[in-house]
């Protein structure tokens, strides 16, 4: 039987492939060749599929490259980003040029990240894709070292944090912290119930408590900058049971003096952060999710809150299963 012919790969009876499929390493793309190009920007309107209607957000996540932050000391480090990008397309048009939003960030990579920086891109990237409104954020793990309660020994503790620029189509420019605390939560029933079977029946327990993670999301008002250092600070000042890093015995018996100081249900740890957050006039707006893994349970307890602005944060945060740690 005739063999059949073959496209990309030589054939049994010695029939050359009909395709070459050689990359030519060789080759160089001049700026006339690349005017022939086809670009999928010049597609006819009518070439959607779907149904004709704009979309809110399209672009890339997780594009990632090393990016520079100032610390509040002046330091200034390069941390492996993540880069999320968006921005919005109008129902007559079939798609974006998403490598755009890359190239964006590499033109701007020797920068010092910051808010104004971002709404630089952004606004520089609207004007160049010709859209209404466009979103970046930037996901990073910040380290700040962290002394022993009593040993004087030091650590890297690692914040996940994340920057967010907005501009909406009318033009207002929009910027948020996302930060990530993670703190021991020990729980006031379960030491009181302890406590009890100690005083009336000499049975020694140990009351619960887990490890527990805070999410503050906040926007800066304007004209304001509220350093990483500075919401670190307030989430210890307010929780005070932060996770400890390097640790001796001294340390441990030191942590668990100081869970026994700052008892607190999910509730609390709400509360205790609303209340140091409120109080920095660099922050306009707030939210605040609260989950503590629970190890009485199987489950978990969670509290959202959020500072309560005509317009702003509401508190309608429901992805605590991103609050594991």
């Amino acid at each position: 039987m005739k063999k059949k012919p073959m496209y990309l790969h030589r054939s049994a009876d010695g029939t050359s492939a009909s395709i070459a499929h050689v990359y030519d390493a060789k080759f160089r793309a001049t700026p006339a060749y690349r005017a022939t190009l086809p670009d999928m920007m010049e597609a006819a309107h009518d070439d959607l599929q779907g149904i004709k209607v704009p979309i809110q957000q399209v672009g890339i996540h997780n594009f990632r490259l090393p990016l520079k932050y100032r610390t509040k000391a002046g330091q200034v480090l390069t941390l492996e980003t993540s880069v999320t990008g968006t921005v919005s397309l109008e129902a007559e048009l079939k798609g974006i040029n998403m490598s755009r939003i890359m190239r964006s960030f590499y033109e701007h990579k020797d920068g010092v990240i910051t808010g104004e920086w971002m709404g630089r891109i952004l606004k520089a990237y609207l004007r160049n894709v010709g859209r209404k409104s466009a979103r970046l954020k930037v996901a990073f793990s910040y380290p700040m070292l962290q002394r022993s309660l009593r040993s004087g020994l030091e650590g890297w503790q690692y914040y996940e944090v994340a920057f967010e620029g907005v501009m909406t189509r009318e033009g207002h420019y929009r910027r948020f912290i996302h930060f990530d605390f993670v703190y021991s939560s020990a729980c006031p029933c379960s030491a009181e119930l302890t406590e009890h079977a100690r005083d009336r029946r000499g049975k020694y327990g140990v009351p619960h408590s887990q490890r527990s993670k805070a999410r503050i999301t906040i926007e800066e008002a304007e004209g304001k900058k509220i350093w990483i250092e500075d919401v670190r600070a307030h989430c210890v000042k307010a929780l005070q049971t932060e996770t400890q890093v390097m640790v001796k015995r001294e340390d441990e018996q030191a942590f668990a003096e100081l869970n026994g100081a700052n008892l607190k249900f999910v509730e609390d740890a709400a509360r205790l952060l609303y209340r140091e957050f409120d109080g920095d006039r660099r922050i306009k707006d707030f939210q605040i999710a609260c989950s503590h893994l629970e190890s009485l349970h199987s489950h978990d307890a969670v509290s959202v809150i959020c500072k309560g602005v005509k317009g702003g944060f509401a508190a309608d945060f429901m992805d605590f299963g991103s609050l594991l740690c």
